[in-house]
Order: structure tokens, then sequence, then C-alpha cells
């Protein structure tokens, strides 16, 4: 009798976590998006790529926002379940019937081994799927369509090797004119072309793009015969965007976990350090489902008078603090500071020390220091809007 109502209880916990775990996966997935939006848009209106095009483009970006989506939606979930529980009473009667904390912890450790093992494939091999996939889909669209590439009254430097500058481009960009092209492909004869119009366009099949310039000069500065200036009616200066047959040169985000731990020979240190961070960090970032889980639990039965915009707040605050230790820690890995193990798992432990600490403390039903802090500072602004409303 005892196993089966043990049973039903976990699966009635269970059940409270799903709901706002997919709204908070909705929610924070479009608000991640909506940056990419506006950008997105302006490729369809403006420079004509196709819509198809554009939604493969989300499509192979999801996988990098999912990376993050499911943690900080888990903790969303978490906070709002046992806040709802709390509220209503249900985790009193819960400790009444001698349950204690730690026997309700079974439901959201399964849930978050759940989403721990999703992250994981998603960090594994959706997130380089889709940055690679994306890489090569912008790669193609340049290709066959230079506005793209160029935009006007900005320095772009799209083009490995040379700085362009348009001051007017056509809506479709392949003609513009106030042309400017800073061209340091060969160290030895830098370049640089000025030219009152031009046209760019596109060789797909070559692999490259071609200015057709008119009207300008080309200022040449070269070590032996020194300065020297040749003005032209029309000149064809071809850019080759990757040799043929040959994939662009790939980032330690586009590659798969046994590319990262078997670095190629002759990789610089930089870019060999940049390939351990990348490996440990795609293994940290799923862990980080339990550490929320942890850090969720106690913060959510104490905040139980709240409410559910409240349980959001607060899921932003602890969020906004954790990417911040992550972002820190992320820099002293890149920069050397600290071997890639640390960098990449340090977070983890910090918070997971201090979700064991808060678990602890709510488990023997003692006050959270950081509990009684937000009535206080609604309290202190409510009076002095109070004050203020009353002058």
């Amino acid at each position: 009798m005892a196993h089966f109502m043990k049973k039903t209880l976990n699966v009635y916990i269970f059940k409270e976590i799903p709901p706002p775990f997919l709204i908070g996966m909705a929610t924070f997935t479009f608000v991640l998006l909506m940056g990419r939006f506006l950008k997105l848009a302006e490729m369809v209106v403006e420079k004509g790529v196709p819509f198809g095009d554009v939604i493969r483009m989300v499509l192979y970006l999801l996988p990098s926002f999912w990376l993050y989506t499911i943690p900080m939606a888990l903790l969303l979930s978490i906070l709002l379940a046992f806040g709802r529980l709390s509220g209503d009473s249900e985790i009193t009667a819960m400790k009444s019937c001698g349950i204690s904390l730690y026997g309700l912890l079974p439901p959201p450790l399964l849930f978050s081994l759940f989403t721990s093992l999703a992250c994981l494939w998603v960090t594994v091999y959706a997130v380089p799927w889709g940055n690679s996939s994306f890489k090569k889909l912008m790669f193609d669209i340049a290709q066959n369509s230079a506005a793209v590439a160029i935009k006007e009254k900005v320095f772009n430097n799209a083009f490995p090797g040379m700085v362009i500058y348009a001051e007017n481009l056509d809506p479709k960009g392949q003609t513009m004119s106030g042309v400017i092209v800073h061209d340091e492909r060969d160290s030895a004869a830098p370049a640089t072309i000025f030219a009152s119009a031009g046209a760019l366009l596109s060789d797909p099949g070559n692999h490259a793009m071609e200015f057709h310039l008119q009207n300008g000069s080309i200022h040449r500065s070269e070590a032996k015969s020194g300065y020297r200036m040749v003005q032209f009616q029309e000149y064809n200066l071809r850019v080759a965007l990757a040799p043929a047959n040959k994939a662009p040169m790939r980032k330690a985000s586009e590659m798969s976990m046994t590319e990262l731990m078997h670095p190629p020979r002759g990789a610089k240190e930089k870019d060999v350090r940049s390939m351990a961070q990348e490996f440990h960090s795609r293994l940290a970032l799923p862990f980080s489902c339990f550490v929320f889980t942890l850090l969720a639990m106690p913060l959510g039965i104490q905040n139980k008078r709240s409410g559910k915009a409240s349980g959001f707040s607060l899921s932003i605050v602890v969020l906004l603090f954790y990417y911040i230790v992550l972002s820190a820690f992320d820099t002293l890995g890149d920069k050397g500071f600290l071997p890639p193990v640390l960098s990449s798992w340090s977070p983890n432990v910090l918070f997971l020390l201090l979700g064991g600490y808060l678990f602890r403390q709510t488990a023997a039903e003692e006050p959270l220091p950081l509990a009684s802090l937000y009535p206080r500072l609604k309290e202190a602004l409510m009076a002095r809007l109070g004050k203020g409303g009353g002058r």
C-alpha cells in the first residue's frame, strides 16, 4: 500500500513539470530567435534571398538555441511546479505524511535525466550539424547572391584579405557606386582601389566572385618599385571564396567529438586549447540540468506566495547569474589562465554546492537568506512609491 502511494505521488509530481517546461522552451527559444528575425527578414525583403533558405537557416540555428533553452526551461518548470505545490500547501501535506524533501527528489531528478540526455544529444550531434550546415548554406547563398556579402556604408571584411566599402548599393546588391577596395591578399604588394561605380557578380561553379569596376584608380605599394598608381576605365577583380571542391575551414563548434579529441597535426596551441574547451563545454552544459534541479526545488518551495510572475523573474535572475559565471570561466579558459577542464566544469561545481546548501536548508525547514530578500525589496519599493505618490 505504501509503495503504491509513493508511486502515485511520484507520478503526480512528475506530471507537474512538463507543461511549464514546454512553455518555457517555446518562450525562451522565441526570445532568442527574435534577435535574428530582423536580419533574416532583411535578407528576404531587401537582399532577395529565397524564403525557403531563410527557413532552413532558422532550422539550423535551433540546435544552438536548444543547448541553452533546455536547461533554462527545466529551471523554470521546476520552480513553477514546486512553487505551485508549496503555494497550495501540498508540500506541507506531504511533510505531515512523513515525506521529506529528499523523498520528493526522484521525480524532478528523473525529468532532469531526460532533459540532460536530450541536451547531450543536441550538443554532441545537433549543434555541430546545425553550425556546419548554416555556414555551408550562407556560403552557397553568398555565391549566388552578392548582396548578402556586401552592405552599403559599411567596411565589409566578408572576403579573406580584403576590406570593401560601397557608398551606395542597389536593393539586389549587383551594382554599387563610391567603391573602395583594400586588397592585402599579397602582403608584399597591398593595393587600394577607388572606383566611381562597379558590379559584383557571382561565379558559383568556380567558388568565386568578380568585381567589375569602372572609372577608378589602383594605388599599390611595392617593396622594390615603391608607390605606383594606375588609372582605369574598366577593371575586373576576381575573388576566390574557397578552393574548388574544398569545404570552408571549420570552427571548433562545427567539429564532432572525435575531431575535438584528436586535433590535426601542426595545429596552433590556441586552436588546440579552443578545441579542448569546446569538448569539455559540450559535456558540462548538459550536466547543468541536474544543477538547476537542485537549485530550483528549494527556491520554488520558498517562493510559494509570489506567483508565476515571480517564479519567472527568479529563474531569469538565476540563469543570468549562472551564465555570467560561465562566461567568466570561459574567458579564463580561452586566455589560458585555467585548463579547459576547470574552466568548463567550475560553474557547475560552484552552483552544485550552492544548490546543495539551499536544498539542505529547505529540507531542515530553515529559512533561506535569499528568501527574505525579495519581500523586503518589494516592501521598500512600495513604501517609496507610496511616499512619492503622497507628495
